[in-house]
């Protein structure tokens, strides 16, 4: 029955590629030869543009059947199917434009194919996402489900069923989890979904067609177990999904190259250096510069403010890590009573935090007590954009895929600053400055200078 639903759309979504395809070419045969908005047509041949039509079917037919168009994407974005798609026609293009050439009895004009080409990209894409939305909106009410089933380590399941909770239009039902290091604890996190005891309990629910999917989820450190839960699951016909820790998402990330014969991965690293460091730091000079002397009228009435409300310096000194675990005393203006953190040491704030005075809670909920680390972005020690930095003691707790957090200079803000704050868990908040450090640019920069004033603003996260 998954075979044939799985045909069923596939078929769809087939016949509305070639019905695109179909438009496209005939709509840029009418405006080049049939409407007004061009000259008088060259002569034609109708014959040539019959022919050509069968050649785009099939070619493009074949191009994204040989490229797995097609395949389901429940777990894949409009983005990435999107990139696939121009991809995919791209290749046809050329194939095309090949046969064309050889076949020299044809001849076509410039326009319509330019016109064509642009026209089916855009269809294409229409038609692939417009079909993708129906079906999520079916899930969404329950219909065209897949039923899955999750085994893994109880920090990796909890994780991936939360994912998979919060994305119901992707149709994936949990029918259970198994646990492999299940120690008895209570299974609320998994939100009631059943928690399966033993091997045989899960094979019973495979070998009675219970289950479309399943999904395993390791640490790194478990990896070597994925060939054993393959062997037991054995030759069920069942499609697997591996979904990696959160350190293996970071360490494995990379590019596969051959040489000789021989596999090599390529690790992926930070692209900021060369002439990206150059312009970043140029980023950094220019738009702290200007926004240190902006904004130093204010800055001075804060510095007011905090001296006449409550005993003590009006900055507050602190050492940080930065950039390859250099420390450095990072600056903001002081918004606790004067020695909080005497007998605590340094701890996070939190919600209604006694230690903080009345002006310093206003300061942390828009953020204004950090304006001072402008001076460190000037000197150096950190940047416009980063990930927040650590404290020492923080960095002595790490664990391995956490120090790349420190291949780049820290920033006064950043995506985790934009997306939550306090709010997300310090993993979370991790893989967030890896995002950034693996897909730098100056524009990714601009955009998070430009979410942090809304996000100043709502004070979501701030205490």
């Amino acid at each position: 029955m998954l075979k044939q639903h799985q045909q069923f759309f596939k078929s769809l979504i087939v016949l509305s590629d070639l019905g695109c395809l179909t438009l496209a070419w005939w709509g840029a045969y009418y405006l080049r030869f049939l409407s007004p908005l061009f000259p008088a047509p060259e002569p034609y041949a109708f014959g040539d543009y019959l022919v050509a039509w069968v050649f785009v079917l099939a070619i493009w037919g074949g191009v994204f059947e040989w490229l797995d168009l097609y395949r389901p994407r429940r777990v894949s974005t409009h983005r990435r199917e999107i990139v696939d798609l121009c991809k995919g026609s791209l290749l046809a293009l050329l194939i095309f434009l090949g046969v064309v050439f050889l076949a020299r009895e044809i001849v076509l004009s410039r326009i319509v194919v330019v016109l064509f080409w642009v026209a089916s990209v855009v269809l294409l894409n229409l038609s692939h996402v417009g079909v993708r939305e129906v079906l999520r909106v079916l899930r969404r009410k329950g219909f065209n489900l897949r039923h899955i089933l999750v085994i893994g380590s109880r920090p990796q399941a909890e994780r991936l069923v939360r994912t998979l909770e919060k994305h119901r239009q992707l149709g994936l039902q949990i029918r259970g989890v198994l646990l492999l290091d299940d120690n008895g604890e209570s299974i609320a996190s998994f939100g009631g979904i059943p928690l399966l005891e033993t091997q045989e309990e899960a094979l019973a629910l495979l070998r009675a067609g219970a289950i479309d999917q399943v999904f395993i989820t390791l640490s790194l450190a478990e990896s070597n177990r994925l060939r054993e839960i393959r062997d037991w699951i054995g030759d069920e016909p069942i499609t697997t999904h591996f979904v990696p820790g959160l350190e293996a998402e970071v360490i494995l990330r990379g590019r596969v190259e051959e040489f000789d014969g021989l596999p090599i991965i390529t690790l992926q690293g930070s692209p900021l250096y060369g002439w990206n460091s150059v312009l970043k730091r140029s980023l950094d000079v220019c738009l702290g510069g200007a926004a240190l002397v902006l904004l130093s009228p204010v800055m001075a009435l804060i510095a007011l403010l905090v001296k006449c409300t409550s005993p003590g310096p009006v900055f507050f000194r602190q050492e940080r890590m930065g950039l390859d675990g250099r420390r450095f005393e990072m600056l903001k203006f002081r918004t606790m009573v004067e020695g909080a953190e005497r007998e605590t040491g340094p701890v996070w704030a939190t919600a209604d935090d006694a230690r903080v005075t009345s002006v310093g809670r206003w300061l942390r909920r828009t953020s204004l007590d950090e304006l001072p680390q402008l001076w460190n972005v000037l000197k150096g020690e950190m940047s416009l954009v980063g990930p927040r930095p650590p404290l020492p003691r923080e960095v002595e707790q790490y664990e391995p895929w956490h120090y790349r957090r420190l291949e780049v200079s820290p920033g006064i803000t950043g995506l985790w600053q934009v997306s939550g704050r306090s709010e997300l868990s310090f993993d979370e908040m991790v893989m967030l400055d890896l995002y950034y450090i693996e897909n730098w640019s100056l524009g990714l920069d601009l955009r998070i200078l430009l979410r942090t004033i809304p996000a100043v603003f709502r004070g979501r996260g701030a205490y």
